[in-house]
């Protein structure tokens, strides 16, 4: 679904009578209705959102929960995330009915405020889990002073304020170059997370030389934890990435149509990776049995350690 035009006007013709202009109906596909193979990839692969992405995440804030008398410093972000996943999630029934049942402004509206809280939550919450991983690692001291769950509260609160101002301006539309800012948005959240990624790798590994490449067991467990976040970015993002400033090269039905909706695709489909990536990192999944922790999550470690479940999803 096309994410950054403004809405569809409807024609009123001015003199009926010298005029055969017919009245432009609305149109949900917003002017791709004889281009809609790019919208439908996308829908397609929200579809998996719906099927698995809403469980993940309705578990990992069940996890949460659990968890929350011995907390980690990053819940807080963790469960906004979860939280906001679970709802863009919760909306492509709705796309699809509204495509092809509705065809409702209203309802069309709700969900260009959803797509807009996708657009931004993800990447800024996701940026707050990286400085935070950032300071515990290379600034260790300054991360103990930091501590205290007001300061993740108080940037989680900016982060909701900034998100649905976005959502807010995106459902007005009509903002003269408002596409240009998710694509600000999206080119500087991918070089922090990558930045900041890439410098926990860099001391992690450097510890490893400096213990004659022999790496602390909970050193070795966060170095990996971050090497398959970063890559999580690297492939949810960078087709946006790098797609999207390029947008003045593609004719405006092509980027509208297709190049939009492909990047946005990758970006959805965040919603499913990232809590099954939390759930992967657990010891042991609450909830549910271990046969169908192993089926879902392949990469779950067999080996079981001593801590609790829930410890390291901060690392």
């Amino acid at each position: 679904m096309e994410r950054n035009t403004s809405w569809p006007t409807v024609p009123t013709p001015i003199n009926v009578s010298a005029s055969n202009a017919t009245v432009k109906p609305f149109s949900v596909f917003d002017g791709c209705d004889y281009q809609v193979e790019g919208i439908l990839f996308d829908l397609t692969l929200q579809c998996i959102n719906v099927v698995v992405g809403i469980p993940a995440n309705i578990l990992v804030i069940a996890v949460l929960i659990r968890n929350r008398k011995d907390p980690s410093t990053s819940d807080v972000y963790l469960g906004s995330l979860a939280f906001m996943d679970a709802y863009f999630g919760s909306m492509t029934p709705v796309s699809f009915l509204n495509l092809y049942h509705w065809q409702s402004k209203e309802v069309w509206s709700a969900l260009k405020f959803s797509y807009g809280v996708k657009d931004t939550s993800g990447p800024l919450f996701l940026s707050c889990i990286c400085l935070d991983r950032f300071i515990a690692v290379l600034f260790p001291l300054t991360f103990g002073q930091l501590r205290h769950i007001k300061y993740r509260l108080s940037l989680s609160v900016l982060v909701f304020c900034l998100t649905f101002a976005y959502s807010a301006a995106k459902v007005v539309g009509g903002l003269p170059d408002f596409e240009k800012v998710f694509t600000g948005e999206i080119l500087a959240a991918f070089t922090w997370m990558v930045v900041c990624n890439t410098c926990i790798l860099w001391a992690l590994k450097k510890s490893r030389s400096a213990e004659k490449d022999h790496m602390h067991p909970m050193k070795k467990k966060a170095f990996k934890i971050v090497l398959s976040i970063l890559c999580i970015i690297v492939v949810n993002y960078l087709p946006p990435v790098a797609l999207f400033p390029f947008e003045d090269y593609y004719s405006p039905e092509v980027f509208r149509c297709y190049v939009q909706p492909v990047g946005f695709a990758f970006l959805n489909i965040s919603s499913t990776i990232q809590p099954l990536v939390f759930l992967s990192r657990l010891d042991k999944v609450p909830f549910l049995p271990d046969s169908c922790v192993k089926r879902w999550c392949g990469c779950v470690s067999p080996e079981k350690g001593n801590d609790q479940p829930g410890h390291n999803q901060s690392a």
